[in-house]
């Protein structure tokens, strides 16, 4: 069955949502190449997942924008930078060896990595997106993008992501965005893909921006 966008309620998240977002996220990310490389192990990455997801979703709720269906199956956090965001990098890293323990360098390395190449441009950033494994392949997480994506053309701006696998490449190619320099992790990493959907111009929509990578170390 395939969802359409008139079908799907996309809404606010509140904290009375975490505790089924957290768990969409853990499972929606549990397989693949960048699970695969942060933790080997599938029994720990359960563990360390939903301790980093439950993190993610309850800054989300604080400091950015968390959408989610009307049945919690799916979640969207969304982060507008509209100017470089300051970061207190030994919190950031305090956090990291709490919720990751021994595997909390390569979640640092990771960060790090995304926020050297993250544009200046101002944008929406999609953080995070996921989908219950059960309900995936149905348009679900297009028509909770395409919910911001209409915001977002509203106001002008762009939106900014990175992939972490083929089929999601495609899937945001397919929603407008295009792919601009990957970042290869080191130590055997896989590639990351670097997502931009232009903002609406006259002729289109705004190119891929000149990233000149910064150093922020945790």
């Amino acid at each position: 069955m395939t969802v359409s966008n008139h079908d799907l309620l996309v809404r606010p998240a509140t904290t009375a949502d975490a505790g089924p977002l957290i768990g969409v996220l853990a499972e929606a990310f549990h397989e693949g190449p960048l699970a695969d490389w942060l933790i080997p192990d599938p029994t720990d990455r359960r563990t360390v997942y939903y301790r980093y997801f439950k993190d993610a979703v309850y800054h989300g709720l604080e400091h950015g924008q968390v959408y989610t269906t009307g049945d919690q199956t799916a979640v969207a956090i969304w982060y507008p930078r509209l100017e470089p965001a300051p970061v207190d990098t030994r919190s950031r890293l305090a956090t990291l060896e709490h919720t990751a323990g021994p595997y909390a360098p390569k979640f640092v390395l990771l960060e790090e990595m995304f926020d050297a190449f993250h544009p200046d441009e101002p944008h929406h950033y999609l953080a995070y997106l996921a989908v219950d494994p059960t309900r995936q392949n149905q348009g679900i997480g297009a028509a909770l993008l395409a919910d911001q994506h209409r915001r977002l053309d509203q106001l002008g701006l762009p939106a900014y992501l990175e992939a972490s696998n083929m089929r999601n490449r495609r899937l945001y190619l397919r929603l407008g965005y295009h792919a601009g320099p990957t970042i290869v992790l080191p130590t055997d990493g896989p590639v990351i893909w670097r997502m931009w959907r232009g903002a609406p111009t006259g002729g289109g929509r705004s190119p891929f921006p000149r990233t000149r990578p910064h150093r922020r170390s945790l």
